[in-house]
């Protein structure tokens, strides 16, 4: 399997940055380019996916997306490292929960050597941290597979605005918050984009790859 890595250095605007996943897969499809793993941060936007519900949104003010993700309701902006990707999973395993499953233990492996223990949960999807028996997201997940080529991909929280959270109900969930890396262990995260990328690509079993 060969796959290409590709890091912004600038923010990218979501609508960009769907379209260009979009245009991915049909030529994943058409065996025309390689898969994708992709790493940039989003200016301040609300997008929702398949599932969200008006209720979810508690400041009619804010300005919505709706995008074609699976998921409810979240937040991107500055402070947040997110990893879209497109991957051709007939070449992995045409499994959307054990695809799911290597995302949640990419984060997982990831945030540890940082010595952060987080967590997946059946009920509600993403990762969470026990802060002092408060359960608090800190990674949310979103994906949609079409002809078993996924796209979309994760966002974890660093040092992003959580107060942006308060305009919603993240990912649907009333009764857990919403925290990031800097609030759980003021460190240095500078790394952390190749640390996914390093995992990501040992969970999918890549053996082939460009930067």
């Amino acid at each position: 399997m060969n796959i290409e890595i590709k890091k912004s250095q600038k923010p990218v605007k979501y609508e960009d940055a769907l379209r260009i996943m979009e245009d991915r897969l049909l030529q994943i499809d058409q065996k025309k380019t390689k898969d994708l793993i992709w790493i940039l941060e989003h200016q301040n936007i609300y997008t929702a996916g398949t599932s969200y519900k008006e209720n979810e949104i508690l400041d009619n003010s804010i300005k919505l997306f709706k995008t074609n993700r699976g998921g409810k309701i979240t937040y991107h902006g500055p402070g947040q490292l997110v990893c879209y990707f497109v991957i051709d999973l007939k070449k992995i395993k045409k499994d959307i929960r054990n695809f799911i499953s290597i995302i949640e233990k990419t984060i997982i492996d990831s945030l540890k050597s940082y010595n952060i223990n987080t967590f997946s949960d059946k009920e509600n999807i993403g990762i969470w941290y026990d802060d002092n028996s408060e359960i608090k997201k800190v990674a949310a997940i979103g994906v949609r597979v079409s002809k078993w080529i996924a796209y979309h991909g994760f966002s974890i929280n660093i040092d992003n605005d959580l107060k942006k959270y308060d305009a919603i109900i993240p990912c649907g969930v009333k009764d857990k918050g919403i925290t990031n890396l800097k609030t759980i262990n003021n460190q240095s995260y500078a790394d952390l984009k190749d640390r996914i990328i390093k995992n990501f690509i040992s969970n999918l079993k890549i053996k082939s790859f460009s930067l």
